[in-house]
């Protein structure tokens, strides 16, 4: 009924209302086990083998029953029906038997908050009030597990790298089923591995290429999952000049032949500028065999700047290379992705102009925010590490935007939301895959994430897109920039630390600061700056980027990568918040959850009097949310996942376009294709997100 307009074309936003009522009152409560308190409760919780014991060990008994009570005290409520039922369908702890609940809200968020703290009481209050204040949200792994004595791990995805051999290939598929089984997304790096056709062992026409691995990878997915809770999914990356490419696309067609049809693994490109001079000069590309760059200049394929080196490796006749069109790839890359919406696309050389840290990123994750150097591992004949390179772990979470504007001290929510990700950090330790262990100990990265741009550019009368919108993105990420900057320094000092090769960095040489510390950055609207005002938010001045540049320096930073804007998904509807920093798809959203059947989500702060801000993303359409993300990406110092939304009548043109556009402002990544679907039967579908490819 929500989805339907009442006589006067009013929304009728009360019926979202009775349906959490109806929920909360006819199914969660009445099977949900109650305690007389809260130290029987944990006493049950400890014995029965929910909780794990561990963590409540860090604490005095007194503390923890103060801060249930004082969770209690926020007397927290969800915004929608979404919200409540994507909690306690997806996050709450329930029986063994699956029968009654055992966690409320308030519950699950003490024990994220007792778990990332470690003992420490003013972190874990801390932690508390941001997160049922709404402010900070784990994502979906920590906020799940946390706390919980069968679980999986607290990390978001994972990026591993294989090598052209047999014994890194063995080891991807067990890193697959490993990795999957304890909850993460995994995306691989295949640019490296000799193309089909090959030789092995000097005996010509032998390899097999990248897509009997492939399959392998996919394969190891579907059979590994976290208890049923959460499925695998697995992400490839492809270098455009590999000569594979264009099988590889192929893959994802509707019609391929089905030993090479790829089903449900991801598919990702790793596109340079060369690729764009080429298709822009009409001339043929060349697709170059890894297996000689290998073995002529001693480095993986995955691991060498084609841009700089394209001439070089045109006039090596030592290496093989076949020619396709650049503009036929585009128009391939674009065919395969009005089909299926895939592949995501890595511009590789935006991506290392923009990396603060020494050596060079050569793929992403499954959502295509993460951007980070990897190293490669060596193996004996038993598959023992001769060598362990560095591989990466995602610790993500995300601040809700509109939440940690009216923070009474942004500062403090964002070294919160710092702390509590690099927690996740420090007690993360994948050894049955110990190069992803290996990373995440010398870099102790994290991905900050945001939500909720739209809701609250709403929220405040600004359309998105608009120059008001745009400026306001600007500003927001570069103060949160600042905070995050400050958080990880002060980390360093405190434990004397900072991350491995922190000296080989931009950080350490002052280098990052100059666009900072010689340029002003100050509101260009005069409703931006009221609104910052407004929030007693201090937008920071040349002066305090050049006292943190010398902070820096001295003391190093403890997080080698700090920012990662993820999609944000079902931590959104519980947040009720709008998407990530994307426009709504709907300003009643669509979907179909499970048994449930159809689910209908009404946009943060939407009412019908402001419906008019709320233009949903395929009519803003890709040029706008590819400038507000242009104006994000600036201070991120890794991707944001960006999707983009076509209408129905887009072309593999419009597509083209985009991404072009994407390109020349400085993209780093773009997620998805969507397009609008808008025909059933000859029935319109508006709004329809189900139906979206």
């Amino acid at each position: 009924m929500l989805n339907l307009f009442d006589e006067a074309g009013k929304i009728p936003f009360d019926k979202d209302k009775q349906a959490i009522e109806a929920f909360m009152t006819c199914q969660v409560l009445p099977n949900t086990r109650t305690f007389p308190d809260v130290d029987s409760r944990l006493s049950w919780m400890v014995s029965e083998g929910y909780y794990d014991p561990g963590v409540l060990a860090h604490w005095r008994p007194a503390f923890i029953t103060r801060l249930f009570h004082t969770a209690g005290e926020y007397h927290h409520q969800f915004s929608t029906f979404l919200g409540a039922w994507k909690f306690y369908t997806s996050y709450a702890l329930k029986t063994f038997n699956g029968e009654q609940w055992l966690e409320h809200f308030t519950d699950r968020v003490v024990m994220v908050a007792l778990t990332l703290a470690r003992g420490d009481e003013t972190l874990a209050l801390r932690l508390t009030d941001d997160m049922l204040t709404g402010r900070f949200q784990p994502a979906t792994p920590t906020f799940l597990n946390a706390g919980r004595q069968q679980r999986g791990e607290l990390v978001s995805c994972f990026l591993l790298r294989i090598e052209d051999n047999m014994e890194s290939i063995g080891r991807a598929v067990n890193a697959a089923l490993q990795l999957s089984r304890r909850g993460g997304g995994v995306a691989f790096l295949l640019s490296s591995l000799r193309e089909a056709g090959a030789p092995i062992k000097r005996i010509e026409n032998q390899s097999s290429g990248v897509i009997p691995v492939m399959k392998m990878l996919e394969d190891a997915f579907s059979y590994a999952n976290q208890l049923g809770a959460r499925q695998g999914a697995g992400a490839v990356y492809l270098h455009a000049h590999h000569p594979d490419i264009l099988r590889f696309l192929d893959t994802r067609r509707e019609n391929a032949d089905e030993k090479i049809r790829i089903k449900t693994l991801s598919l990702g490109v790793v596109i340079p500028d060369i690729t764009f001079r080429l298709a822009r000069d009409n001339q043929q590309m060349a697709l170059f065999s890894p297996y000689d760059v290998a073995r002529v200049y001693g480095k993986a394929f995955g691991d060498i700047a084609i841009t700089p080196l394209y001439q070089t490796l045109l006039e090596d006749t030592r290496i093989r290379r076949q020619y396709i069109s650049a503009r036929g790839f585009f128009q391939r890359l674009a065919e395969i992705q009005f089909e299926s919406g895939y592949p995501y696309i890595m511009f590789e050389d935006t991506v290392n102009r923009a990396n603060p840290i020494a050596g060079h990123i050569n793929m992403s994750n499954l959502c295509s925010e993460i951007l980070q150097v990897n190293s490669p591992s060596e193996y004996e004949d038993n598959l023992d590490y001769r060598h362990t390179g560095q591989d990466i772990s995602c610790n993500l979470g995300s601040l809700n935007i509109a939440h940690a504007m009216d923070a009474p001290d942004f500062g403090r929510t964002v070294e919160t939301a710092i702390r509590g990700l690099t927690a996740v950090s420090e007690m993360s330790d994948i050894r049955s895959v110990p190069s992803v262990a290996a990373g995440n100990a010398a870099s102790h990265a994290i991905g900050l994430g945001q939500m909720n741009l739209h809701g609250y550019l709403a929220r405040e009368g600004i359309l998105y897109g608009s120059e008001q919108g745009l400026d306001f993105t600007n500003i927001y990420f570069y103060t949160v920039t600042w905070h995050a900057l400050r958080a990880s320094c002060a980390l360093a000092k405190e434990r004397g630390q900072r991350f491995a090769g922190f000296e080989h960095s931009a950080y350490a040489s002052g280098d990052y600061f100059r666009r900072y510390t010689e340029q002003r950055w100050q509101p260009a609207t005069p409703e931006v700056a009221a609104l910052f005002a407004r929030a007693g938010i201090t937008i920071p001045d040349q002066a305090m980027w050049r006292q943190l540049r010398d902070e820096v320096m001295q003391y190093g930073i403890y997080n080698r990568y700090l920012q990662a804007v993820p999609p944000t998904g079902s931590i959104s509807y519980i947040n009720h918040a709008t998407s990530s920093i994307h426009p709504i798809v709907s300003p009643i959203e669509i979907r179909k959850e499970g048994k449930t059947g159809r689910v209908y989500y009404p946009a943060p702060w939407l009412t019908n009097e402001n419906r008019h801000l709320y233009q949903d993303a395929y009519q803003i359409g890709p040029e706008k949310i590819i400038d507000t993300y242009a104006q994000a990406t600036q201070h991120v110092d890794q991707g944001l996942s960006l999707t983009l939304f076509f209408p129905d009548s887009a072309t593999t043109r419009d597509i083209n376009k985009a991404q072009i556009y994407a390109w020349k402002k400085g993209i780093k990544t773009l997620y998805y294709i969507r397009l609008r679907q808008t025909a059933l039967e000859g029935t319109e579908v508006t709004g329809c997100v189900s139906c979206a490819l």
